[in-house]
């Protein structure tokens, strides 16, 4: 076991390493979603879905190893409600939680004031769940707040190898193996723009050759 003086030490060293590669590359999950539907730009998202694909396989694997201790939550209308105004948020900031950190270090306060009002919402919410046992359902006949029925259920790759005796990372290829399809398709359209971007230059420096060679022409015949 570490000491808590080894830990902080290592911690300090590992978020600095991943600060530093996360300034450096501009990578963002908000960028990742936001350029690839907007601008029909995907570098950030081709980094995603690699990041994606190496941690689906790496968790599930350790996870038939029985090394896996995945967090274990109901997923239900809340949950997809927080996601929607969470990523409203992040549109809004202009960053994900990550690149906020990130740019609130290069000094941006935009970012500083979306950082702040990130723990404001945080504390928020651990007070509201303490109490009133978030989520707030709607009350039954008997009086007691009915949580369930606001919760969809839960399942992922240890508790579907748990019930079906199949090994977690066949689910994490199988999920990784549908992130590189997605992956390749990317590349494709990539390789489609970058084709279409050549012939628009083409067509472009031939309209700009036609007026001089038509002057040229007039020059020789005068």
């Amino acid at each position: 076991m570490l000491s808590p003086i080894v830990e902080c030490v290592v911690a300090f060293i590992f978020g600095s390493v991943a600060g530093l590669l996360m300034q450096r590359s501009r990578f963002c999950n908000t960028a990742a979603l936001r350029d690839a539907i907007m601008f029909k730009t995907y570098r950030n998202t081709k980094a995603m879905l690699v990041a994606m694909m190496i941690l689906t396989v790496g968790f599930t694997g350790f996870m038939s190893l029985g090394a896996g201790n995945p967090l274990r939550f109901d997923v239900g209308l809340n949950t997809f409600a927080g996601l929607f105004l969470f990523g409203i948020g992040m549109v809004l900031a202009g960053a994900c939680t990550v690149s906020t950190w990130v740019k609130t270090g290069e000094g941006n306060l935009g970012a500083l004031w979306a950082l702040i009002f990130t723990f404001v919402g945080m504390f928020l919410f651990s007070v509201l769940w303490s109490s009133s046992w978030w989520p707030p359902a709607p009350q039954s006949m008997t009086g007691q707040i009915n949580a369930p029925a606001l919760q969809l259920g839960f399942a992922n790759a240890q508790t579907l190898q748990e019930k079906l005796g199949i090994p977690a990372i066949v689910f994490g290829l199988v999920q990784a193996a549908l992130l590189f399809a997605l992956y390749r398709g990317i590349l494709k359209r990539e390789r489609a723009q970058h084709v279409e971007h050549e012939k628009h230059q083409k067509e472009h420096k031939k309209t700009k050759a036609q007026p001089a060679q038509s002057a040229a022409a007039t020059t020789e015949t005068a």
